[in-house]
């Protein structure tokens, strides 16, 4: 039975979340904890001989970092909340998740974990630049809407850094204290995606027809980036000889702080974009380890 719900736990949280999305929107308060929490264990287990900067590296951000400016620009004058749901699920950091899935496909772990931490700490710099000039706070001045994103953005990205740096150094008894609870990391992912789930449910199911049609749009659109960003990752890896790792990187995103950003900063609707991303992201993990685990049978049988 455990083994079959932790096999099952995406569908089964999302579901969770949406047959209670009522009660849901109480919850809204825990995500950017959880989502804390959970960069706080990925960074306590970081092995820091590993954080090396490769050329690779360069490629992934300047893709993530420029692509989701181009994208947005492309397409916000024909529809902006689909400009902005594109603009996110290309901005979004890797998945902390990445760097196990990566392990499973024989990428280079140490590759991925490092990109974590880049990918991060540029977004926690370029994300409240870019919900500034897109208009999330109106009724700011640019400065001032930069400056009050900040506050909200930074620390949650780079705060959970700085304190395992410290732990690491000065209070190890509560490092490995972290490091002995590997699964707790898995159970708060849980509750985040089945709290965030709930609230994109609660929104659609209060929106017009014309909004449920965006929705869709949104849906596709995140399904072709999802994609792409795996197909432009693995070639980018192919010239370095690590396909796998630069393709995870650039493909699998932190979805949770997505959703989170969307419902925080942005119009309520882009929450759809990343909400299928998961969908889709999980999809193509899923057919990434069937074909791993393929190949690797036949290769025993023969």
């Amino acid at each position: 039975m455990l083994k079959f719900i932790r096999e099952w736990t995406l569908p089964l949280a999302m579901t969770a979340g949406a047959l209670t999305h009522v009660w849901m929107g109480r919850l809204s308060f825990l995500t950017p904890w959880l989502i804390f929490l959970m960069l706080l264990l990925t960074f306590c287990k970081m092995s820091w001989h590993d954080i090396r900067f490769h050329p690779a590296h360069g490629w992934l951000l300047l893709i993530q970092l420029a692509g989701n400016v181009l994208i947005y620009v492309l397409i916000s004058p024909f529809d902006e909340v689909v400009a902005q749901g594109a603009m996110l699920c290309i901005l979004a950091p890797t998945a902390t998740a990445a760097a196990v899935i990566t392990g499973m496909l024989g990428g280079n772990v140490g590759f991925l974990t490092a990109y974590v931490l880049f990918c991060n700490v540029a977004v926690a710099v370029m994300a409240p630049i870019e919900f500034s000039m897109i208009g999330v706070h109106g009724n700011l001045s640019f400065l001032p809407s930069v400056l009050f994103i900040c506050r909200k953005v930074f620390p949650l990205l780079v705060l959970p850094l700085l304190i395992a740096f410290m732990l690491r150094l000065w209070a190890p008894k509560v490092h490995r204290v972290l490091l002995s609870v590997p699964k707790l990391t898995f159970y708060l992912w849980t509750v985040a995606l089945m709290i965030v789930t709930g609230i994109t449910v609660h929104d659609m199911l209060n929106r017009s027809a014309s909004d449920r049609q965006t929705a869709v749009t949104l849906a596709v659109v995140s399904l072709v980036i999802c994609g792409l960003q795996f197909l432009l990752g693995r070639r980018i890896g192919r010239r370095y000889g690590d396909p796998v790792s630069s393709g995870q990187g650039l493909g699998q995103k932190n979805t949770i702080l997505a959703l989170w950003m969307a419902q925080t900063y942005l119009h309520p609707l882009v929450g759809i974009a990343p909400a299928t991303y998961i969908l889709w992201q999980n999809m193509i993990n899923s057919y990434q380890l069937w074909r791993r685990n393929r190949n690797t049978n036949t290769a025993k049988a023969t």
